[in-house]
């Protein structure tokens, strides 16, 4: 395996009008590696795949993809990776099988070629086989797609928030599936609004408003978070955040499910904080290793 990243990007701006969707993005990717972007709406995430995968230009910076340049070498590119954008854009009025047909026939390959590949999800379509795209679930739609991302035996694979409108299950046996090819030396670049599916990736690079804040792997991600952190619990969580909103000697208090994750400025402790919420009922307090989560509110900061 080339000891070269899989994707270099140095640099790169992208503007709509007066709207700056990338400010500067730099970063590598490794080969075999999965590599996660993670932000909200709107934090730029598809600009970059779509530069990444030549179907938009830069406004300034360079990258390049398996050694090739995205903008000089557009057409060697476009036959190494497989790209799912995110939003379906199959054939609706074609068959699970025509529409894996016709884009192998695109790139000069068929089903028998690239079964071994796409074999552990094609069994699960396969008995739909006959059946428009345009009527199937999130979940079978996402198969598909996948399926003909994977038809050329492609060498780097992009995937634009895959598992957006799709059920919990679904989610995770996607993942579980993307590991399968990670461990067939797959070169995969995900990316998603799901902080929860970070810890899935080697490596992970959080995005806001189209600059990136932090990359690492996901393990290493809690030592971006400077201070300790507690998680609040109350059954009256409403008055719990009133009582906070304002309080001296609070860093941050974010809610969290059922609790709030609570850290506090230097030289507080929490028994000081724990008698100023002495009125809110049922209260609990214990200490948490900062999430994924955690970090990217600190860091937005």
């Amino acid at each position: 395996m080339s000891t070269h990243p899989a994707i270099s990007v140095s640099g790169i701006h992208k503007r709509y009008g007066s709207f700056e969707a990338l400010n500067g993005i730099t970063l590598e990717v490794a080969q075999g590696s999965l590599f996660g972007l993670i932000g909200p709406d709107g934090a730029g995430k598809t600009s970059l795949i779509r530069i990444l995968t030549s179907l938009i230009l830069p406004d300034e910076g360079n990258a390049t993809v398996l050694g090739l340049d995205v903008v000089r070498d557009y057409k060697e590119l476009r036959k190494r990776y497989g790209y799912m954008p995110g939003r379906f854009s199959l054939y609706q009025d074609l068959t699970i099988t025509e529409n894996i047909e016709f884009f192998g026939t695109v790139f000069g390959s068929d089903m028998s070629q690239a079964y071994e590949l796409i074999r552990d999800i094609y069994v699960q379509i396969e008995p739909f086989k006959d059946r428009r795209a345009g009527a199937l679930s999130g979940g079978m739609k996402q198969k598909l797609a996948l399926c003909c991302a994977l038809i050329h035996q492609p060498d780097i694979l992009f995937l634009d928030e895959p598992t957006t409108g799709v059920d919990a299950v679904s989610r995770r046996e996607f993942w579980d599936m993307l590991d399968r090819y990670k461990a067939m030396g797959l070169t995969m670049f995900v990316s998603t609004p799901y902080m929860d599916e970070a810890s899935r990736c080697d490596q992970v690079a959080f995005l806001k408003t189209g600059s990136i804040l932090a990359v690492d792997t996901p393990g290493a991600m809690k030592n971006y978070f400077p201070k300790p952190l507690w998680s609040l619990k109350s059954a009256h969580r409403h008055d719990l955040l009133l009582a906070l909103e304002g309080m001296s000697g609070i860093h941050s208090a974010w809610p969290f499910g059922e609790s709030v994750h609570v850290a506090l400025n230097e030289g507080i402790r929490m028994d000081d904080i724990r008698m100023s919420l002495k009125t809110v009922a049922d209260l609990t307090i214990e200490p948490i290793e900062p999430g994924i989560e955690d970090v990217f509110m600190e860091l937005s900061r």
